[in-house]
């Protein structure tokens, strides 16, 4: 099933109707009924009854976004949704590494506490905690200097301030948070990798894969880094796909 991106979102947020100076376009644009005036949606092209929303010459018409181009914003939202919801769970684990660093000692003596009690349960269940890797790596914590717990808990924040930044980048679909998520995403691609080497989980292998089609799919359809035109290939996509862009090459053509 074929999604009609351009009355989807006009379904969503209403229509945009402008009445540009110049009469031809102006004539191509408009239509007079029984009921009043009537201006083409720049964006899916049907007529709404009333008085534009704008008006003035063709050139300041707002460049809106239709078909591939509403398509690939959704596309983005979706990952800056992601980005900003990774970014509040790595602010929420930094808070919990800079609280466990300022009473490590009190948290070691909680934990050991609780493992004598439940030891002779699980031992009941012919588990061993005393050699259990979780108990093991849990504990080893417990020996981390307070300075580099702190350490872990800013780089965390900074990874996560990165995260957010990307995520309220990428919704308003900014070309600088397009290069950034590039960059910072390519950039842990070869820890993933790493990660899956040491053990492989579905999660690791999700979260990779999301990770490689987000890069390639941002590289090659907003065309960074000079890829297949680079910028002014892209604006030139952009601004082909407009209403009143089409409609003007129209005229030009029909008085040619």
């Amino acid at each position: 099933m074929k999604i009609d991106w351009d009355r989807r979102t006009c379904a969503r947020r209403g229509h945009l109707t402008y009445a540009p100076q110049e009469q031809r376009l102006r004539e191509r644009l408009e239509a007079d009924t029984a009921l009043g005036e009537a201006w083409r949606c720049l964006r899916c092209g049907d007529f709404v009854l009333g008085a534009p929303h704008g008006s003035g010459p063709a050139r300041d018409a707002p460049l809106v976004p239709r078909g591939k181009a509403l398509r690939d914003l959704f596309i983005l939202r979706f990952l800056a949704v992601e980005r900003v919801i990774r970014g509040v769970f790595i602010v929420l684990v930094a808070i919990a590494v800079w609280k466990f660093s300022n009473s490590q000692d009190s948290v070691r003596r909680f934990f050991d506490e609780y493992l004598d009690v439940f030891r002779p349960v699980f031992r009941h269940f012919h588990y061993d905690l005393n050699h259990s890797p979780v108990v093991g790596s849990i504990q080893k914590t417990f020996d981390y200097k307070h300075s580099t717990l702190v350490t872990v808990a800013v780089a965390l924040l900074v990874y996560a301030l990165v995260e957010i930044v990307e995520g309220v980048g990428l919704w308003w679909a900014k070309r600088w948070a397009e290069y950034l998520t590039v960059v910072a995403t390519a950039a842990f691609l070869p820890l993933e990798i790493y990660e899956l080497t040491e053990k492989v989980s579905w999660v690791k292998i999700a979260t990779l894969t999301v990770n490689v089609l987000a890069v390639l799919y941002i590289l090659l359809t907003k065309r960074l880094f000079g890829l297949r035109g680079g910028r002014t290939a892209f604006e030139a996509e952009r601004h082909s796909a407009s209403l009143l862009e089409v409609e003007t090459t129209a005229g030009v053509g029909a008085t040619t």
